[in-house]
């Protein structure tokens, strides 16, 4: 028992360390490209990301978390209590140490697949390969491919309608004031979605009905759409040309990079707080349970954590994505956050366990191919993805030997 309560002990620093990594690596998913296009600045931007982090982990954020510990390892199959608990311990301390790693060489890498990398390592050596759900872990690989595509196309395409519509019309600034209802409506659309489908959010308001959800994200476009036209008349007015137009979108982007924060909060606080919420439920019991409860103070934890990661290391990465993969303007710093939105929507919607990560890199991308290929860094752009594809051996690897580690000493 009192070897357990040292578990307990260090499994919360170690859960508040992984939520500080969180925080100070998957930040750029939201406010890189309002901070490369100008819109805010990085001081803002660490301010912003911190305080809706944490309100998207405690609001939200219990719908996800759950499902994180159990997904890729059966607790049923490791049998022991005590062994779980290390099993635990060493995922959050060995993808920890891999996402500071990383974030110390200023990669962005997938928190999400880092913690499932080191559960595989775990699984492995403590229950063998009848423990792992491989079909998951086959999702997970398909999952590099799918969402940068999916997030590069999308704002590829909504950039070149922007181009199309707005930049190569004789009078831009009267373009933008005619297209701002769809954009504005677009983007609201896509923010009440993911807000009322499958989240505690649309239980309490539209008692899980999705289409009751989707009436009422269209109800919301609607408005947000039309309100946003009457106020871009004013905006208008005060100044012209590309300027007007550069200001549209940097009011836009600002709420899309708002909205993956809040959403960012809500998902991968599961990184740290899955784990941390196992060990929790299965201290003191003879039997592993087969439904892990996650208290409110994990929650906040855990969004705190983030909020700290944010605000001390969170620039680095930042930077990366911001500046050093292609240039970003406002209209491109929209198109980029849009396609994360829409993106992430759609594939948590379809179960497909997509990485934010991967997405945003893809979409920066995407708009960078939209100028062309010397538009794109391509020397950044490696590194990061040969970043990708070694997070997870790697997390699986340290968290294998943590583990055996902690079993010779506790």
């Amino acid at each position: 028992m009192a070897t357990d309560l040292v578990i307990l002990g260090l499994a919360t620093c170690v859960g508040f360390y992984m939520a500080w990594n969180i925080g100070a690596n998957d930040v750029a998913n939201s406010m890189a490209t309002a901070v490369g296009a100008k819109a805010i600045t990085l001081k803002q931007a660490v301010i912003i990301a911190g305080v809706l982090n944490v309100a998207g982990a405690v609001l939200v954020g219990k719908h996800v978390t759950g499902t994180v510990s159990k997904g890729v390892v059966d607790p049923s199959a490791v049998g022991d209590v005590h062994t779980l608990m290390l099993g635990m311990l060493a995922t959050l301390l060995a993808s920890g140490i891999w996402v500071t790693l990383a974030t110390w060489k200023s990669m962005p890498v997938s928190t999400t697949h880092s913690i499932i990398g080191a559960l595989v390592g775990f699984g492995l050596v403590s229950s063998g390969p009848g423990a792992i759900d491989w079909n998951l872990l086959t999702q997970v690989v398909a999952s590099w491919v799918i969402s940068p595509v999916m997030g590069g196309l999308i704002s590829f395409v909504l950039f070149h309608i922007i181009i199309k519509t707005i930049f190569n019309a004789k009078d831009p600034l009267r373009a933008a004031y005619f297209m701002s209802p769809f954009l504005i409506g677009s983007t609201f659309f896509i923010i009440s979605a993911a807000l009322l489908l499958k989240t505690e959010a649309g239980e309490y308001f539209v008692g899980g009905d999705i289409d009751q959800a989707l009436i009422a994200s269209a109800m919301v476009a609607a408005i947000a759409g039309l309100t946003g036209f009457a106020i871009m008349r004013k905006v208008f007015k005060r100044v012209k040309g590309y300027t007007g137009v550069e200001m549209f979108f940097r009011r836009l982007q600002i709420l899309t990079s708002c909205y993956v924060a809040f959403s960012h909060g809500a998902n991968d606080v599961a990184n740290a707080i899955g784990p941390l919420a196992t060990i929790f439920e299965v201290n003191g019991r003879e039997t592993i349970p087969s439904e892990v409860s996650v208290p409110m103070y994990l929650l906040f934890l855990g969004g705190i954590g983030i909020m700290v990661g944010i605000m001390t290391w969170g620039y680095r990465v930042i930077k990366t994505v911001a500046f050093k993969i292609t240039d970003l303007t406002n209209t491109r710093g929209f198109s980029v956050d849009f396609g994360v939105a829409t993106t992430v929507l759609m594939a948590s919607k379809m179960g497909l366990p997509v990485s934010t990560t991967h997405t945003a890199i893809g979409a920066v991308v995407g708009v960078g191919l939209a100028g062309g290929l010397a538009g794109v860094d391509l020397r950044v752009l490696r590194k990061i993805v040969v970043s990708w594809v070694i997070t997870l051996p790697v997390a699986a690897g340290a968290s294998a030997g943590i583990f055996l580690g902690l079993c010779a000493i506790l």
